[in-house]
């Protein structure tokens, strides 16, 4: 099956990258309010949207192969776009972790056509 239409353009992409790692740090910092350490791994959160069931599946098989776990739907409020949202294996809780951990999510989404829409956790793991 053809792509009908690419969802994220290599300079939203560029974009989306620089903005994801500038929204790390302070996600973290949160986290640390919390009581997380930077000696802990947490398991994050991630979310991606894309325009067709086909990269969202495509998306999924790598993900899963990390040892994560992946699911997508269709969104109701927005026919035609899919999320694609799990869980990941535990990252270390330190800027250099995480940020590396966000640009390989961001260039991961991308290659399969897929906006890397950020992450989130839960500081009680």
């Amino acid at each position: 099956m053809t792509s009908t239409s690419t969802f994220i353009s290599d300079q939203q992409h560029k974009e989306n990258l620089e903005l994801q790692l500038s929204m790390s740090p302070q996600t973290l910092e949160q986290l640390y309010e919390y009581g997380v350490s930077s000696s802990q791994s947490l398991k994050l959160e991630y979310f991606y949207y894309t325009n067709e069931q086909n990269k969202a599946l495509s998306l999924s098989e790598p993900l899963v192969s990390l040892g994560y776990t992946s699911e997508f739907r269709q969104l109701e409020d927005a026919p035609g776009i899919y999320l694609i949202t799990g869980w990941s294996t535990p990252v270390q809780a330190t800027s250099d972790k995480i940020n590396e951990w966000t640009a390989y999510m961001c260039s991961l989404g991308f290659k399969h056509d897929c906006e890397f829409d950020g992450w989130g956790t839960n500081p009680e793991q």
